[in-house]
């Protein structure tokens, strides 16, 4: 911190669910089609829409992996081995994974000002919903009480907790907006996906029935957060490597290889459905999903918008520079994303404490090779904070 002379902002922290975040305040007469908690063989497992999940292998956290015990992994330097070998010994859950308070407390060990705070469980849930979308809105109702109980929207200005929405029920996401914008939401979290729909089919989220939501979104000054998770991209892999459900560290060169197509489609239909062009006061953010797409999506903006002029508002290209702020991969091309998007574009985000993320928050800051100590500190601090503050 001496030589930072500045305390950071992280926009990538997670904790880690309590056993009740889906069922403490779920109605009676949806248990069965959300989630719950039984016994198979000896360990706690978690029944979504009346099926085992898998989304996470042990979602009850407890013990638990230690944070960035995959970072030499993602990094590229280390082979992988089998699941249990890459991510080591396990910990009991430290009450800073579960505890607001005892959160802070670390945070003024780790230097951190502040930080948004992302579900790890409920990233992966609305996918095994969407085919039940009243379950699916109850689901994350009840999720967003806990949210709101436990960790707070912007607790003691430090800890700002996302509410996750889904756009399945357009009147329901407008509503638990509201309801969040009424007690002080900062940032919301949503998945790169296309909106399911109680016919079965999808929509795109630039549909013209989701402008209410934008809207206020918009009008409130509220960080659209995208995070990774379950986007159901799973199925499009399986045609050409089917291996079943989708699992939060399933390893193969193709999933890899295939990962950034989410973000990539999201952030393009926003730009080409019309999405910012309706609502020049919103603000998204990509949060933990790389920034290898940025480059190349900006590029084949720039030839769709040669070619066919008339169909955007404005330049696209700008339109990205504009909205979008993406938080990317510490091991990515730091320096090229900032001169591809802008470095007031940036965002710091250590994913801690999960094991692809970094043992220690601030060691982001190791990665900023070739920026000036006036762009460290936009990276690490200020952009967050413009970001958030509008």
């Amino acid at each position: 911190m001496a030589a930072l002379g500045f305390r950071p902002f992280d926009a990538d922290n997670h904790y880690y669910e309590s056993t009740d975040a889906f069922v403490r305040h779920i109605p009676k007469d949806m248990e069965r089609r959300c989630m719950q908690w039984v016994d198979l063989g000896g360990k706690q497992r978690l029944l979504v829409g009346g099926k085992v999940n898998s989304f996470i292998p042990n979602p009850t956290f407890d013990p638990v992996s230690k944070p960035g015990a995959l970072d030499q992994y993602f990094r590229g330097k280390v082979a992988g081995a089998d699941l249990r070998t890459m991510f080591g010994e396990l910990d009991p859950i430290p009450a800073a994974y579960r505890d607001r308070d005892a959160r802070l407390v670390l945070m003024d060990r780790q230097g951190l000002d502040g930080a948004f705070f992302f579900p790890t469980l409920g990233v992966g849930m609305e996918e095994s919903l969407r085919h039940d979308v009243p379950a699916l809105c109850a689901a994350f109702r009840a999720f967003n009480r806990w949210v709101e109980e436990d960790w707070g929207f912007a607790y003691r200005n430090r800890i700002f907790a996302a509410p996750y929405i889904t756009l399945a029920d357009p009147e329901w996401a407008l509503r638990e907006l509201e309801w969040a914008i009424s007690r002080g939401v900062r940032v919301i979290v949503m998945r790169t996906a296309p909106v399911p729909t109680s016919t079965g089919s999808t929509r795109s989220p630039g549909d013209v029935v989701y402008d209410g939501f934008w809207a206020a979104a918009a009008e409130a000054g509220i960080v659209v957060a995208f995070h990774s998770g379950d986007a159901g991209y799973g199925k499009y892999i399986d045609d050409w490597e089917p291996t079943g459900d989708f699992k939060a560290f399933q390893f193969s060169p193709m999933r890899g290889l295939t990962s950034d197509r989410a973000p990539f489609d999201m952030f393009a239909v926003l730009v080409c459905h019309g999405v910012f062009t309706r609502h020049p006061a919103l603000r998204v953010a990509a949060i933990e999903s790389g920034s290898e797409w940025v480059a190349p999506l900006m590029k084949k903006l720039k030839k769709a918008y040669a070619q066919n002029p008339h169909a955007f508002g404005v330049d696209p290209v700008q339109q990205l520079r504009d909205h979008l702020w993406v938080a990317p991969f510490y091991e990515d091309d730091l320096r090229g994303l900032a001169d591809c998007i802008g470095v007031e574009h940036v965002l710091f985000g250590s994913d801690y404490p999960h094991a692809e993320g970094l043992a220690e928050p601030l060691a982001f800051v190791n990665d900023l090779h070739g920026f000036s100590e006036a762009e460290v500190q936009q990276v690490m601090s200020s952009n967050a904070l413009a970001l958030m503050n509008g």
